[in-house]
């Protein structure tokens, strides 16, 4: 079986055009969509459709973080409502219920692989790792791993083969007893300062032995970045975000969430 995972779209319509393009060449049996698909300014609409496309072809979805901002009192911070406000300009009634009604987490190969946004009691937590914000740089700081003693109390109990997450924009696995735990990192919205886009292959193989591979995609940044500028009132700091790679330009713009 061949699995094709998407993460954190995040309303990039631009990224999602160059990751589906690879992705399909691929031929994968079922596409799974960890969730955080439009919060984002470079076409969400476009985004928006391009997901529900994949959905009603039979790809599995489950809800991220940002997907729960779209809950009554889900938003906070007031740039967030702003953005909420704007992305209710750009979406219909439907796609937003829809959205805000996915489940947290689903199992699929036959309940040999569990998946998440974040971690499997919440879509705001991390699973592989936790962020450690430096006091000297406030924009600064890194990823710690997650305690493997911690790790496994978490992974054990789901008795899966894979447990699939996103939410950290970071792709990366580890093994955890016989479980296989894998980040697909993200389609939009790097934190390593390779802007490219994310995406994830699993394929199993002989004795239920999966393998993983890491895709990197490169898109057209800059006509992501021009049509924020041209139709969102969110384009300069969508620029920042998108032509670093880097998490940090976000957080000087938009509180985290």
């Amino acid at each position: 079986m061949r699995l094709a995972v998407i993460s954190d779209v995040h309303g990039n319509a631009f990224a999602l055009d160059a990751v589906l393009q690879d992705l399909r060449a691929e031929a994968p049996d079922l596409i799974v969509n960890l969730g955080d698909q439009v919060e984002g300014s470079a076409d969400p609409a476009r985004a928006a459709a391009l997901q529900a496309e994949l959905a009603a072809g039979g790809a599995v979805e489950i809800r991220g973080n940002n997907e729960e901002k779209f809950w009554p009192g889900g938003r906070r911070h007031p740039i967030s409502v702003h953005m909420g406000e704007w992305l209710g300009t750009q979406l219909d009634r439907a796609t937003i219920q829809h959205l805000a009604a996915l489940p947290r987490e689903t199992r699929v190969a036959g309940g040999r692989v569990y998946a998440c946004h974040g971690t499997p009691d919440s879509t705001w937590h991390m699973l592989l790792w936790a962020w450690h914000p430096d006091p000297a740089h406030p924009q600064g700081g890194c990823y710690h791993a997650r305690d493997a003693r911690e790790l496994r109390r978490i992974v054990a109990p789901l008795g899966a083969e894979v447990v699939l997450c996103g939410h950290t924009h970071r792709p990366g696995l580890t093994r955890v007893g016989d479980t296989l735990v894998v980040n697909a990192g993200a389609v939009s919205d790097q934190v390593d300062g390779d802007p490219r886009a994310r995406w994830t292959l699993l394929e199993e193989g002989r004795g239920g032995r999966w393998t993983v591979d890491f895709r990197t995609v490169p898109y057209d940044v800059q006509a992501a970045v021009a049509w924020s500028r041209a139709h969102s009132p969110f384009g300069e700091a969508e620029a920042q975000l998108l032509e670093s790679g880097e998490m940090t330009a976000r957080s000087r713009t938009i509180p985290a969430e």
